[in-house]
């Protein structure tokens, strides 16, 4: 590998509803490859009907106590969850996010309230602008509201909106509300995340990209995650490495892990 400290810090094992693989079958994916850590940030998709907090945590921190125990000193195993839509929670958000031991939080939105995931809408019945326009609207509240460590795949819509269904977007009209996103993040302390799962789709890139991601250090942006969203243990640590080099190139020398929900930086 060409950095010598790599973590992946968006993973999902078979306690999210699309994983595939346990918790230290993951593990031992990131151990063969040489990674120094891995977080396992199991979605908690919060405004789902059937979604019970105390089930899914405990039984997730229960399998992440065991890999701490087993793979502890030689691989850093960082206990994470992925809360989406927490927005349209805040209450159940902040029981789960003060009352359970994570280490770290991933914050993303999936869907708009009472619509189904980006993933399933058939974009030629919207307006697809006035969609993206309520989607950053609502990342916006969620980071001024600040109840996570780092902002998942800023431009996650667009993995469906261009990667597969072939529509342009001119991502341009909404930089200004960018812009008030990373001013957010950034007074609230948190971390903007490069997500490399773009790399493997036909959009052929990160969420968000490169000029995002200088545009945050830019306006003062201090705390970079790195993650694959990897749903299967041959996919953990994909694209990771180019995720640090684009961090690189727009400015940063460190990445942020996170323990306890306190940023430490590694440099790159």
């Amino acid at each position: 590998m060409e950095y010598s400290t790599i973590y992946d810090m968006h993973t999902h094992s078979l306690h999210s509803f699309d994983g595939n693989d346990s918790c230290e079958t993951l593990c031992v994916s990131a151990l063969e490859q040489g990674a120094a850590g891995i977080a396992i940030t199991d979605h908690c998709d919060i405004d789902g009907m059937d979604m019970d907090i105390d089930r899914l945590c405990t039984n997730q921190l229960n399998e992440l106590a065991e890999c701490v125990n087993k793979f502890s000193p030689k691989l850093d195993v960082l206990k994470g969850i992925e809360i989406g839509q927490g927005i349209y929670r805040k209450k159940e958000t902040e029981y789960l996010f003060n009352k359970y031991p994570y280490d770290f939080v991933l914050g993303s939105l999936h869907n708009l309230e009472n619509m189904e995931d980006f993933y399933f809408l058939n974009y030629k019945d919207y307006d697809v602008y006035e969609l993206l326009g309520r989607y950053f609207d609502g990342l916006l509240e969620l980071s001024e509201w600040g109840t996570f460590d780092s902002l998942a795949h800023l431009t996650y819509p667009l993995r469906y909106i261009i990667a597969r269904d072939k529509i342009n977007v001119d991502l341009s009209r909404f930089d200004e509300v960018i812009d008030s996103i990373f001013e957010a993040l950034i007074k609230n302390d948190k971390a903007l995340e490069i997500n490399t799962s773009g790399l493997f789709m036909e959009m052929k890139d990160t969420l968000p990209n490169v000029s995002y991601v200088k545009r945050f250090k830019e306006l003062g942006g201090k705390y970079i995650t790195v993650g694959s969203d990897s749903h299967y243990a041959d996919k953990v640590l994909r694209g990771i490495e180019t995720g640090y080099g684009l961090a690189r190139a727009a400015g940063f020398d460190s990445v942020t892990i996170f323990k306890e929900h306190n940023p430490i930086l590694i440099k790159i």
